[in-house]
C-alpha cells in the first residue's frame, strides 16, 4: 500500500526559505514519478514540481523556477521539497503525489499524502 507523509511546513517570512519532506513507502522509487502540488483556498490544485527516476528528469513550474529545488535521498525513501525566497504567493497546502513511470501529470497521479500548510506572511 503506497504511503506519503509530508512534512516541514509552517509560517515563514518573505524571503524565507522551508524544506518540505516527503516520505514514501509501498512502492519501488525508481519506477514512479513524484511530483508536489500545491492548493490555495478557492483555486485549483497546482502543480508545482516534479521528480522522475526513471529517466532522471526533474522539472519546475514556471513561477518556482530558481527559487525552488527537488531532490531525492535513496536511502530514506524522502523526497525534498527545498523553497527558497519564498513569496506570498507561495502561500498554501502542499501535496506529494506519485504514478508509475514518468512526468506528473495532475489527474493521473494516483496517490496523494495528506499535505502540509505554509505560510508565507510578515
Amino acid at each position: 500500500q503506497v504511503q506519503l507523509v509530508e512534512s516541514g511546513g509552517g509560517l515563514v517570512q518573505p524571503g524565507g526559505s522551508l524544506r518540505l519532506s516527503c516520505a514514501a513507502s509501498g512502492f519501488t522509487p525508481d519506477s514512479y514519478a513524484i511530483g508536489c502540488f500545491r492548493r490555495v483556498p478557492g483555486q485549483a490544485r497546482e502543480w508545482v514540481s516534479c521528480i522522475s527516476p526513471s529517466d532522471g528528469s526533474i522539472d519546475y513550474a514556471d513561477s518556482v523556477n530558481g527559487r525552488f529545488t527537488i531532490f531525492r535521498d535513496n536511502a530514506k525513501n524522502t523526497v525534498y521539497l527545498q523553497m527558497n525566497s519564498l513569496k506570498p504567493d507561495d502561500t498554501g497546502v502542499y501535496y506529494c503525489a506519485v504514478r508509475p513511470g514518468i512526468g506528473c501529470i495532475t489527474e493521473e497521479m494516483g496517490d496523494w499524502g495528506q499535505g502540509t500548510q505554509v505560510t508565507v506572511s510578515s
